[in-house]
């Protein structure tokens, strides 16, 4: 009965003002081409043209003052945020006091590059490709988009998508209802961080300082890459992170293996032996409550098969001959808490190996988080379970009377770090931007509930206290954080008109 009464719900949503947003549609197809779609491409051009690597002042604030030149076009209010670093650039226009309130998050600045890597002379050089036969793309003139311009060329260059795209697309979408004497159905607050691919510290130290600044209604992240098929994409969640290592002891210092081999126990075993009991064959965590908390209900699981992924071709990509079990599927796996091993060592750490046996064995430990596990609850868990198998836990490194008295001994270190966030996709929130994007594209879009990775506003999200969805825009095979970064020309003109979609919804 509840996915019945769900299904009308949202019907009854898609189907109010049709009509005027089916026109709309056919108005914005048409004005997102020619003349003024070649100048959002040279604007685009422009912004990727100015580097943006935090350890430049100078060249992050020449990025404010183009953005802020252009919202300033449009009649925002602009204000330069002061922050425990790089300031927050923050623009606010108010059209009808009677509506409710968006906050937008993108953010200006780009991974670190090193040019030798980069197929191009400079990665602050934007250059256009287009794709070949087998792959590979091939340099081609600018001068291309003054003729018929096509959706499978691509723009290199470093934060060309990861995350200047997408605040072209948002200014283009403001652009094109200003010539058209419309405006946003909300009012409209962004917030432009200059630090989001250096944890975000920034933004996040002006959170208790600016609250009142900030405050909205609905909160939209405009940041990562759209679903494979590149259909248009709401994701109402992502996971957090904790971090915790583990250590086992050997002898006080490293010994010969030859003079103590088969004596002096090596750590690097009993570690092996730890992490035996902690996940079995098939990837499931065995450690008691771990997943405490976590149901999949008929109604998530049917929003979980729903998302379009091909098992095949992601294990193909992947190069594995079978998933771990977990999950029913790639979507399901990520409802649940991860624990993984990301780098094991010892206290030998040179460039060759050497006969000894190690003082000590370390596992770090990454824990993906989901709405309803904490992750200092997760920590506690670990450690119960490494107490439960007879090991004596200390936070430190061990004392000899320790090391003496106890043979099971272990280093625990558990970093909660942060929560995950979901915001739940039968809200209200929720349903109005599927309804709009479902009505602007005359199919549904595609719907994550949650992503696997973690962004690090979460906190941010979490202190505001506001419904959050993602919406990202990009192609996901645009190299993030790598090199050869690119967004694909035909994202910028459908991301255009996701903006255009959501600013026409009544909130």
């Amino acid at each position: 009965m509840k996915i019945k009464i769900f299904k009308l719900l949202f019907l009854f949503a898609v189907l109010t003002g049709l009509t005027q947003n089916l026109q709309s549609q056919i108005i914005w197809d048409d004005k997102i081409e020619g003349d003024y779609f070649r100048h959002v491409l040279e604007k685009h051009k422009e912004l990727v043209s100015i580097p943006n690597l935090p350890e430049s002042d100078e060249n992050m604030m020449k990025n404010v003052e183009w953005v802020s030149k252009e919202f300033k076009d449009l009649n925002y209010e602009v204000k330069v945020l002061e922050s425990s670093t790089l300031p927050i650039l923050f623009l606010e226009k108010n059209y009808d006091s009677k509506n409710k309130t968006v906050l937008y998050y993108f953010h200006l600045d780009g991974q670190p590059v090193n040019p030798d890597n980069w197929n191009q002379k400079n990665p602050f050089e934007p250059v256009l490709k287009q794709k070949n036969e087998d792959g590979s793309f091939t340099e081609i003139s600018w001068d291309k988009i003054n003729g018929k311009i096509d959706d499978d060329w691509r723009v290199f260059g470093r934060a060309a998508a990861d995350d200047k795209a997408p605040i072209i697309m948002f200014l283009a979408a403001l652009n094109l209802l200003e010539k058209n004497n419309l405006e946003p159905e909300f009012n409209v607050k962004v917030v432009i961080d200059l630090q989001e691919e250096y944890n975000s510290d920034a933004f996040l130290s002006t959170l208790d300082k600016y609250k009142n600044i900030y405050a909205s209604d609905y909160m939209i992240i405009m940041d990562g890459p759209a679903h494979t098929t590149n259909k248009p994409t709401l994701t109402f969640g992502c996971r957090g992170v904790a971090t915790c290592t583990i250590t086992t002891f050997g002898s006080k210092l490293p010994q010969h293996s030859g003079h103590y081999g088969n004596y002096v126990a090596n750590p690097v075993f009993g570690l092996s032996r730890i992490l035996s009991t902690i996940k079995d064959e098939n990837g499931k965590v065995l450690i008691k409550g771990y997943y405490d908390g976590i149901e999949i209900s008929p109604e998530v699981a049917a929003i979980l098969n729903a998302v379009p992924d091909e098992k095949s071709s992601i294990d193909s990509e992947l190069m594995i001959a079978e998933a771990e079990s977990v999950g029913n599927n790639y979507q399901e796996s990520l409802q649940y808490p991860s624990f993984n091993v990301r780098q094991i060592g010892t206290s030998w750490n040179g460039d060759k190996p050497k006969t000894v046996i190690p003082e000590y064995a370390i596992a770090n430990i990454d824990v993906r988080l989901v709405k309803e596990t904490d992750g200092q609850k997760q920590l506690d868990k670990i450690q119960a379970h490494l107490v439960g198998l007879g090991y004596h836990v200390i936070d430190r490194d061990p004392t000899d009377e320790e090391r003496l008295k106890f043979p099971k001994l272990v280093k625990f270190i558990g970093t909660p770090s942060v929560n995950a966030f979901r915001t739940e996709i039968d809200s209200d929130f929720g349903n109005k931007l599927r309804a709009a994007l479902t009505k602007t594209f005359n199919e549904e879009p595609v719907i994550i509930r949650t992503m696997g990775g973690t962004v690090p506003i979460i906190d941010a999200i979490q202190a505001l206290d506001v419904p959050a969805i993602i919406v990202p825009m990009v192609n996901m095979d645009n190299n993030q954080h790598n090199p050869n970064e690119n967004i694909r020309i035909g994202n910028i003109r459908e991301g255009i008109k996701i903006c255009l979609s959501l600013f026409q919804t009544e909130l």
